[in-house]
């Protein structure tokens, strides 16, 4: 009679899982724990093993599917009906996921070197009786699971039996046990010792990088009227680094206000004398001045993460992009060694770069090196922003317009101008407390802009 073999309860509320590959074939005769299927969950990535033994009369999946709890995975004909793994086995199982050359290579295990048990010992016929973890543990011993005796009910292998191969003499091809040092991973190890690791070296880290595939769109058209207008290049760009950085990189972001009453007091005083030098003052230039020094003191927001190597890269110069917005789109030139410059130095530098910008006349080079990028929304309007990471940096300042507010000081209800500010960041080179010593650091600094024409 056909009995199918629905996808279990997986425990800790988790009620669908991916398929990363079938280890068996419509037509094939297992036995019960025999491997069955490898899942990934949001959790972990585990072999499912049969829960009955019998021919395989219908696989219902494919590697790559999605499958919600209850969903048919495998239905067996001629079945020797067990009982179903319960809940509790299953998320036993689910706790033991494989290791990296596991999770490529499945079941097969024929490409690894094998330890064949004493001589004397029957080689069994057929799917091996071993839970998921017996399996792994026999996998890293390099332990032919069909040599083992099982000493569990029903002669089923355990972990002892495996560990007991292991310490066991291994055999020559003539049947003599041999005395000579196993190896593993090519490397003698000594018969009283377990490895310590896998045959294989497990990769330090794996990248966090994920391929995300939009559902298609609907037609529109039968709605209404349309009109398809092509993506130009530098807005193809554009989407394409924004979705980048927003699949892969977990945004945070600290909202904080800085009072700018001081400073934009010293710019209205010195706006004159500036013009006369050829340098328009703005609030852009003070900015990137105070973000420079704060990622001083705050080496983390001034990096990269390598998520393949699980580094993080400090980089010792300060290249501050500025969003810069064009008839074509935003486009963000980088200025260098914004924390050694002078102030006056970097406003004349800013205004050339952005002429230049908006003619055509930007190179590449004004394009690239950036470590930390501000964008100052504020001429548009606005009450606050939260801008999407330019990656590879770690994070970016937004800055909206600065309103005038009744402010309570020293008692009195004053009016002060206050600037909003929002430092988005990588969560995963930085918490919390550290957005928000960072934010208050750039803020310190625009408080006190006498500070700042000092470089402080």
């Amino acid at each position: 009679m056909p009995r199918p073999f629905v996808l279990p309860d997986l425990g800790e509320g988790l009620t669908e899982a991916e398929i990363v590959k079938v280890l068996v074939h419509e037509g094939d005769t297992i036995a019960e724990d025999a491997p069955l299927l490898e899942v990934e969950t949001d959790k972990a990535q585990v072999e499912i093993p049969s829960p009955m033994s019998g021919q395989v009369e219908k696989i219902h999946v494919s590697a790559g599917q999605r499958v919600r709890v209850g969903m048919p995975l495998v239905t067996f004909s001629d079945a020797a009906v067990t009982a179903p793994p319960s809940p509790k086995a299953v998320r036993a199982q689910k706790m033991e996921p494989l290791p990296p050359s596991d999770a490529r290579a499945g079941a097969d295990v024929k490409a690894q070197p094998v330890r064949t048990h004493a001589a004397g010992t029957a080689t069994r016929t057929g799917p091996v009786p071993a839970t998921p973890s017996t399996r792994r543990l026999a996998r890293e011993l390099s332990i032919d699971l069909n040599v083992v005796h099982g000493g569990g009910p029903g002669g089923r292998i355990t972990d002892d039996d495996v560990r007991a191969a292991a310490s066991a003499p291994t055999a020559t091809r003539d049947g003599r046990p041999s005395t000579a040092p196993r190896e593993t991973a090519g490397q003698p190890v000594d018969a009283r010792q377990a490895p310590a690791s896998p045959a294989e070296p497990r990769p330090l880290a794996t990248p966090l990088t994920q391929n995300v595939t939009a559902p298609p769109l609907p037609k529109f058209e039968q709605w209404g009227p349309i009109e398809r207008q092509p993506l130009s290049h530098l807005r193809r760009t554009i989407a394409e680094r924004m979705t980048l950085s927003a699949t892969i990189i977990p945004h945070v972001t600290h909202f904080d206000r800085a009072d700018i009453t001081d400073l934009d007091a010293l710019i209205r005083r010195n706006l004159d004398p500036a013009r006369e030098r050829g340098v328009t003052l703005t609030l852009t230039s003070f900015l990137l001045k105070s973000a420079a020094l704060a990622l001083v003191a705050h080496p983390q927001f001034n990096a990269s993460l390598d998520a393949a190597t699980g580094e993080l890269i400090l980089k010792r110069y300060h290249h501050l992009g500025v969003a810069v917005a064009t008839e074509r789109g935003l486009i963000v030139p980088v200025i260098r060694d914004v924390d050694r410059k002078p102030l006056i130095e970097l406003a004349r530098e800013l205004a050339d770069l952005a002429t230049r910008l908006r003619a055509g006349k930007a190179t590449l080079d004004d394009l690239r090196g950036g470590t930390f990028t501000v964008t100052n929304i504020g001429a548009l309007g606005g009450t606050g922003a939260i801008p999407i990471i330019n990656y590879p940096e770690v994070a970016i300042l937004g800055v909206a317009r600065a309103r005038e507010e009744a402010i309570v000081r020293d008692g009195a209800i004053v009016p002060r101008l206050m600037l909003p500010l929002s430092l988005t960041f990588d969560h995963r080179v930085a918490d919390g407390a550290d957005g928000a010593r960072f934010a208050s650091d750039i803020v310190r600094r625009l408080e006190h802009p006498d500070q700042l024409l000092l470089g402080l």
